[in-house]
């Protein structure tokens, strides 16, 4: 008897939990179908309680988003665990972020943004008055000591050409000792160092310990703050031991390490900085934040410098990366490159930023790197700052908005043949480069968050691309064929490949002016 009173009242138990469940997820579904049309809110997929469409996505978000944008149109939303994301591509993203700006220029409070820079950070912060003059502030300051005069700009370009000088002697290094060797990491070291002596004022060897374990973890930061970060989404992951809580405690202790470093660089400049000599863009800053700090008690150098040096040395790493990969993988496009480059600088010069005008090859090869790469495919999440309107569907405020860069720089109505390869595209009839044409490359994302660091990566970009091409030759490990395959991330970071590297000529050049 007792047994067969458990066995009932286990059966009673689970045809409980099947209606509960059945009930839930009908009025889930209900909810779904009424809420669009009642609300005029974006269309989309149909989201799993608890998970939304987390499952769907994968691991190549922007693609996933591309897909779901020709089923739905442009405007269109998911839902990630317990948040509401408006996705936006083709020309909705101009829409939004161009033509209604202030509407679209906030943050969403997610958590991992509160461990970036504690939370003080320009990059991930929402906008508020006090964000507004501390974004202008910067920006002019990043460009006053790199791009802003003749002056800066050769300081600059003489940073990176030191930097070329010491990695392309350690590329020739590892070709003599490995015959093949991956360069990923020597190519995050060179960028830092270049952020570094604008930053700082110094480099660092690559052997240095500090600095290695400082910049070699770029990985884990943008795997963490990257479109669809779980902790963010569903947050009470990071309460309990899981896979996800252990990559978030990691991510906050590499922003902690981060912030430490940063930290220490500006209280060293504090004590030896003079007002009548600028040394580097940290000395810029101080002199520039320290207005803002005397009405607001709080000091802004440390997060802003962090901004410059962690956000330029991830984003010109990785477009390096690729810029090597596509160099190896196309050899007929680094011999034209090397062609145009040999006919506007002799043996006896270094390319140099005055040369950008006249090699328009090389230009449109960088272009179509950022294009066909798109290897910053969504910007940092934005949220809405007042309820609004996009496309005609109604948004509101603090949605979670993110902006899908890949479906621009892919779009069958801008370009033709978008996933082919072809530099071939940027340039008009007569060779010049097409302006137009290269204002649609969306990496940098637009208007009131527009990548403060632009024209600096450009400019780097374009140096280290006609250096390389200039001094030497690179080419691919036949036992691994180059693939243009990635991971996923904050940036598209290229899977692992070898590479050789031969001087054309020799290094007496790049010898020459470093000894300056």
């Amino acid at each position: 008897m007792d047994f067969a009173m458990e066995d009932w009242n286990h059966t009673l138990t689970q045809s409980l939990l099947v209606v509960a469940v059945t009930f839930l997820s009908a009025l889930h579904i209900l909810r779904w179908l009424r809420s669009g049309s009642l609300l005029n809110e974006p269309p989309g997929p149909f989201a799993w309680p608890i998970i939304g469409n987390a499952a769907q996505i994968g691991n190549a978000p922007h693609i996933y988003f591309t897909r779901m944008a020709k089923k739905y149109g442009n405007v269109f939303q998911i839902k990630l665990g317990c948040r509401t994301v408006v996705v936006l591509n083709g020309a909705a993203i101009k829409q939004a972020l161009v033509k209604q700006a202030p509407d679209f220029a906030g943050r969403p409070d997610f958590t991992s943004f509160q461990y970036v820079s504690n939370g003080d950070s320009i990059a991930f912060g929402t906008v508020t008055d006090l964000w507004k003059s501390k974004r202008k502030v910067a920006q002019a300051t990043v460009r006053s000591v790199s791009t802003g005069n003749a002056h800066t700009k050769r300081a600059f370009q003489n940073h990176i050409v030191c930097e070329v000088k010491e990695l392309l002697q350690i590329f020739l290094d590892k070709t003599r000792e490995q015959h093949y060797f991956q360069p990923m990491v020597y190519l995050v070291v060179s960028t830092a160092n270049i952020m570094s002596a604008v930053c700082f004022g110094k480099r660092y060897s690559y052997d240095d310990a500090e600095f290695q374990q400082v910049v070699g973890r770029n990985d884990q930061f943008t795997k963490t703050v990257g479109a669809g970060s779980m902790v963010d989404v569903m947050p009470w992951l990071q309460y309990f031991p899981n896979p996800i809580k252990t990559i978030f405690d990691n991510f906050k202790s590499l922003n902690l390490e981060f912030g430490m470093f940063i930290a220490k660089k500006v209280a060293e400049h504090r004590k030896t900085i003079e007002s009548s000599t600028i040394r580097d863009m940290t000395d810029a800053l101080i002199l520039s934040m320290d207005q803002i700090r005397d009405t607001v008690g709080k000091d802004h150098v440390p997060p802003t410098v962090g901004d410059v040096f962690g956000a330029s040395q991830d984003t010109i790493s990785t477009a390096l990366q690729w810029i090597i990969l596509i160099l190896v993988r196309f050899p007929d496009m680094q011999q034209r490159l090397q062609e145009e480059v040999d006919k506007v600088v002799d043996r006896e010069s270094l390319p140099s930023i005055e040369d950008q005008p006249k090699l328009p090859y090389v230009m449109a090869f960088i272009y179509e790197v950022m294009r066909y790469t798109s290897f910053i495919p969504l910007t940092i999440p934005h949220s809405t700052t007042a309820d609004t309107t996009i496309m005609g569907y109604s948004v509101p405020k603090d949605r979670v908005v993110f902006v899908n860069q890949w479906s621009i720089n892919r779009d069958q109505s801008i370009w033709t043949e978008p996933d082919s390869f072809d530099p071939q595209r940027f340039l008009n009839p007569d060779r010049s480069l097409n302006k137009d044409l290269v204002g649609n490359v969306m990496i940098f994302s637009l208007g009131k968050r527009r990548c403060i660091g632009e024209d600096l990566s450009k400019m780097q970009l374009f140096l280290f691309t006609s250096l390389l091409a200039h001094q030497c030759h690179i080419s691919s490990d036949p036992a691994h064929p180059p693939q243009m395959d990635y991971l996923y991330g904050l940036t598209l970071k290229p899977l692992p490949f070898y590479i050789a590297v031969k001087l054309r000529d020799n290094m007496s050049m790049l010898e020459k002016f470093y000894s300056l």
